[in-house]
């Protein structure tokens, strides 16, 4: 039972950060104006990153009783996307807003790839669990 529950919350992590990523992003930006779509964006994120956040510690949790690496991996994903969400996504705001476009090209392709990190951290316990 308990793995099961393992295997289906980090599915979930997976595929909620998959979605999110390369899904609601893109189609908030193909749909809407820009302006509007950064805005929205802007207000969505911060609950995308506590989805992240209890969704990979719940994760590591289920996982302790039978692969602590595993475990430590997810709470290394939750772990840094609370500093993402606390401390990267307030600084590309302020970048941002500050019309700091470079500071906010460095700062935002370091959160895609701390994201990129979190998928595929997930996907590759998936892919070994399968």
């Amino acid at each position: 039972m308990i793995l099961s529950l393992a295997v289906l919350t980090t599915a979930l992590l997976f595929g909620g950060m998959t979605l999110y990523a390369f899904g609601f992003a893109a189609f908030l930006f193909s749909a809407l104006p820009q302006a509007v779509a950064g805005a929205a964006l802007r207000k969505a994120f911060p609950w995308f990153y506590v989805f992240v956040v209890v969704t990979a510690a719940a994760a590591a949790l289920l996982w302790w009783s039978r692969d602590a690496t595993w475990a430590v991996l997810l709470a290394v994903v939750a772990a840094t996307a609370l500093l993402v969400r606390q401390w990267l996504m307030p600084a590309i705001n302020r970048a941002t807003d500050g019309g700091a476009r470079r500071r906010f090209k460095w700062l935002h392709g370091l959160s895609v790839l701390v994201t990129l990190g979190h998928i595929v951290a997930s996907g590759w316990i998936l892919g070994h669990v399968v």
